[in-house]
């Protein structure tokens, strides 16, 4: 009890030093880690190595990511191919329908890629689509924030329902055959939440520049194939290499597979889509890749957002290691209520430390031992339990989760609107997802 009502303490503070006494979010979420250590106890050198691993290990995952994906999303803004790209979306989908286009794109964008580098991909397309349609950010970013979402912890080859299903010997088909209509239909519930909701919070997409400007740097734009290439190389290649790294060798062995699985890695391919951006600009200005020019200014505009995610992850490192999840764990471990347990527990413990990865896997060791007492001992339970796993691992993300700081910080909202429609969002979509689950859970499941 004591870690909870100190966990709730520190949310608060997060909340209020951030949003009432402008304190920066990055101290803020600093601060609130080191407090929950000291006053629950934790031994101190444990404190410290909490801070410095979880600040260093989730900037080593998504560090170079946020850095790529800034300077692809400036050169395609800069060169006007942002612009090229959303004048050719609009006029295939109707300028109503962006939130729309927004959910099915980060839907299927995250079955094999990682929410966070998705929606860095996809920032600058979608910023300039808001734009075009001249309609507030709010509505598409969280449009596709949840679609992402949505696959991220529903549907394999992500890696969260991908170890779960390993812990609970899950069925994979099975497991992919069940979440594929479950998460789409989250992703309407979401893509609903963002139009019917989170678009009234106005957001300029871009406060820096006019429409003038806008038709001007599209008559200087490279063409939308060109445009394109930056962002959806790297998707392809990440895709390659989750469908290369199945164990029945989909694409070949050996040295084809080593290709596909390097140049598949988030690092590698944002990379490779930072080459491709730099052949967008038609004229060649000096200094534009230097300190100075756009790549500067990419580097400039990415620092912010890297110091508040590894930030993020230092809270989330130092209640992972505070035993609160093993704490969660037990208190409801002895409450059989059927498919709700494992969503309880993963939305307990998604909120508590905010990796909806860690979640899934510590859910599912939790469990593992009990689905022979809870009646979900086959096939179809033991995919049903994966699962509603997944939907708990969506609730909710906030200030201790990373994938919040990368959406607030690249949307150009405050904590205080983080809350209002991304964390009230994840609630929403992990919630429809849990009751879809419940219900088809008394048709499927004959305890």
């Amino acid at each position: 009890m004591l870690l909870i009502i100190v966990l709730i303490l520190c949310i608060l503070f997060i909340v209020f030093s951030s949003t009432k006494l402008r304190l920066h979010s990055f101290l803020a979420l600093l601060f609130a880690a080191l407090a929950f250590g000291l006053l629950t106890g934790m031994p101190l050198p444990l404190i410290v190595q909490s801070l410095n691993t979880g600040f260093g290990n989730t900037l080593g995952y998504i560090g170079i990511v946020i850095v790529a994906g800034t300077i692809i999303g400036v050169f395609l803004e800069y060169s006007g191919g942002a612009y090229t790209l959303a004048d050719r979306i609009l006029k295939i989908i109707g300028e109503k329908r962006v939130p729309l286009a927004m959910s099915i794109i980060g839907w299927f964008i995250s079955i094999p890629v990682f929410s966070d580098s998705g929606f860095i991909i996809l920032s600058p397309l979608n910023k300039a689509l808001a734009k075009r349609a001249k309609i507030s950010l709010a509505g598409p970013a969280i449009a596709l924030s949840l679609g992402l979402t949505s696959t991220h912890c529903l549907v394999p080859p992500t890696p969260g329902p991908i170890a779960a299903a390993g812990i609970l010997q899950a069925n994979l088909g099975l497991v992919i055959l069940i979440g594929v209509p479950v998460s789409l239909i989250a992703m309407v519930t979401g893509w609903l939440f963002a139009v019917k909701y989170a678009a009234k919070t106005r957001i300029d997409p871009n406060p820096d520049i006019c429409d003038a400007e806008i038709i001007a740097k599209m008559k200087e734009s490279p063409s939308a194939l060109k445009a394109l290439s930056p962002v959806f190389i790297p998707i392809i290649l990440i895709v390659l290499k989750s469908i290369s790294d199945f164990p029945t060798n989909p694409l070949g062995e050996g040295t084809i597979k080593t290709l596909f699985s390097f140049s598949g890695e988030p690092v590698i391919a944002l990379l490779i889509g930072v080459l491709l951006a730099f052949m967008l600009p038609k004229k060649r200005q000096e200094g534009m890749f230097s300190e100075t020019g756009w790549v500067g200014k990419a580097l400039v505009s990415s620092a912010t957002i890297i110091l508040m995610t590894g930030a993020g992850g230092a809270f989330g490192k130092v209640l992972q290691n505070s035993g609160l999840a093993d704490t969660i764990g037990k208190y409801f471990s002895d409450i059989n209520i059927g498919i709700w347990l494992p969503f309880i527990i993963a939305a307990t413990i998604k909120t508590a430390q905010g990796s909806s990865t860690v979640s899934l896997i510590t859910t599912s060791s939790i469990i593992a031992p009990l689905l022979p007492a809870l009646g979900y001992d086959s096939e179809t339970g033991r995919a049903m339990m994966v699962l509603a796993t997944g939907a708990g691992a969506m609730v909710i993300s906030h200030a201790n989760d990373s994938f919040f700081w990368v959406v607030t910080q690249m949307s150009d909202m405050n904590v205080r609107t983080g809350y209002k429609i991304q964390s009230l969002g994840t609630l929403v979509i992990g919630t429809t997802a849990g009751l879809i689950l419940w219900i088809m859970s008394l048709f499927l499941i004959r305890n």
